[in-house]
């Protein structure tokens, strides 16, 4: 007798079944091998009886694995190559051997189908309460009350603000509110004063020659007409009246020497502001006025002989008289009347006459 434990496996040719029906490879072995020793009954009785055992255990595997056919398989397999039919040999001892190996590794495999099967019943049910969620205890997937892992709370994590962006917009927005604060107390304060007339009748010690209730009206002052040739004026310096036709340029322009009353006068059309000052003013004092009235258009400057106060400022139709540069009174004038004295709106101060000259320049009626 030869059996085949590893290596090349031989398999077996199939036989017809016995009469029990199902019986498997250890049953036909039982068969061949007793079947010469004994009586075909006997050997008939005892491949019934094995191959009814063996059907019973898988039977039995079978129903408690519910359908794990892949180990079930695996081992049936394992035990059908192990069991592989031998050859029986023209001795009864070798004969009578046989059946005992067989029924051992019948045993062998009952025994590994058995463990299986105790191993497959004793997974399925927790196999099952996690994916159908049954159970008293809960599950791991459907965490009940009873068991399994609670979900876990996402926690947040601030993130830190970026404070530079902030800041500079915040610098940028303060920057912004403090120009435009700084650009309308001008106009609040002007605002608070009221009207430049109102502005005007404010200023004390102010001449006011176009107000015919105020005892220095001059009826003289309200003419605009344009004349040729030296003019006279009743005060002095002039606030008005007939005028050369060519302006005196007034772009914040400080004359150090007298220029033509006739040419000034036009200049106050325009809206113009005329600061004169007596030569014998301290130079400091002149400096003073010189820095009210550089680069400042319809603002111009020069000395006036002979007149009765140390300072005197023009616009048409005002005239306001002061003994020191510091005198505040000095800014409120100019405030209040440069351009709103104009009797031309929209005049130009520049293009006029340039040139420091006490005699007027004779064109003719000149420009407008």
């Amino acid at each position: 007798m030869s059996i085949s434990t590893g290596g090349s496996r031989r398999s077996a040719p199939k036989k017809s079944t016995t009469a029990a029906g199902g019986a498997n490879a250890n049953g036909k072995n039982r068969a061949q091998a007793n079947g010469k020793n004994r009586t075909p009954a006997a050997g008939a009785s005892t491949a019934k009886a094995n191959g009814a055992a063996t059907d019973s255990s898988e039977d039995s595997v079978t129903s408690a694995a519910e359908k794990n056919s892949t180990e079930t398989s695996s081992t049936e397999k394992s035990a059908t190559a192990t069991k592989a039919p031998v050859k029986s040999t023209s001795t009864a001892a070798k004969s009578t051997s046989t059946p005992a190996k067989s029924t051992a590794t019948t045993k062998t495999a009952s025994s590994a189908k058995t463990a299986s099967a105790k191993t497959a019943t004793a997974t399925k049910p927790k196999v099952q309460s996690a994916l159908v969620g049954g159970g008293k205890r809960g599950s791991a997937l459907t965490a009940g009350k009873g068991g399994g892992r609670r979900p876990v709370t996402p926690v947040r994590v601030a993130e830190p603000r970026n404070w530079g962006p902030i800041l500079l917009f915040t610098a940028t927005g303060l920057v912004a509110l403090a120009i435009i604060g700084v650009s309308l107390v001008p106009v609040i304060q002007q605002w608070q004063k009221g009207t430049w007339r109102e502005q005007v009748a404010a200023i004390p010690g102010l001449i006011n020659y176009l107000d015919p209730d105020s005892p220095s009206y001059d009826a003289s002052v309200t003419s605009g007409i344009h004349q040729a040739g030296d003019l006279t004026y009743p005060m002095t310096p002039p606030v008005g009246g007939p005028h050369n036709g060519y302006w005196q340029n007034c772009m914040g322009d400080v004359y150090t020497a007298e220029i033509a009353e006739e040419h000034a006068v036009h200049s106050l059309e325009h809206g113009a502001v005329w600061i004169t000052y007596r030569p014998d003013l301290p130079q400091d004092q002149i400096d003073k006025l010189a820095r009210r009235v550089e680069g400042r258009e319809f603002m111009l400057m020069s000395p006036y002989p002979n007149q009765d106060a140390p300072i005197s400022l023009q616009a048409w139709g005002y005239q306001l008289k002061v003994d020191n540069a510091d005198d505040s009174r000095i800014d409120d004038f100019i405030s209040a009347l440069r351009l709103n004295a104009s009797q031309e709106e929209g005049a130009s101060c520049s293009g006029g006459i340039t040139e420091a000259t006490k005699v007027p320049l004779d064109f003719g009626e000149g420009m407008s």
